[in-house]
């Protein structure tokens, strides 16, 4: 099986400090997803932008987060809209070559 990237942006209407107490409040949900190896947090304030990179360990792993509960409860905040959700191969051996994170 081979790993997998999921790509998110997102706007929110909240202020940039709503925004990081909410997401702070998430954080340790987000760290516990079964198959997630990192999460890393985008954010562009200005745009009032957000999103995420997400490397799993597989697809399956990918499709269970999507299916899960801490996804439809983001989803569906009030705060937040606009969701692109891109998933995507990894090109390892490339990769690897330009110090890429993978486990």
């Amino acid at each position: 099986m081979s790993q997998k990237v999921l790509v998110t942006n997102y706007n929110y209407s909240v202020t940039l400090e709503e925004y990081k107490a909410m997401t702070s409040q998430l954080a340790q949900a987000f760290a516990d997803v079964p198959g997630c190896l990192w999460k890393i947090w985008l954010l562009d304030d200005e745009k009032k932008e957000a999103g995420a990179v997400y490397l799993f360990k597989d697809d399956e792993s990918l499709q269970n987060f999507k299916a899960s509960a801490l996804v439809a409860s983001v989803l569906s905040h009030p705060a937040l809209s606009n969701f692109d959700l891109k998933e995507r191969d990894i090109l390892k051996d490339i990769s690897e070559i330009t110090r890429a994170p993978l486990a």
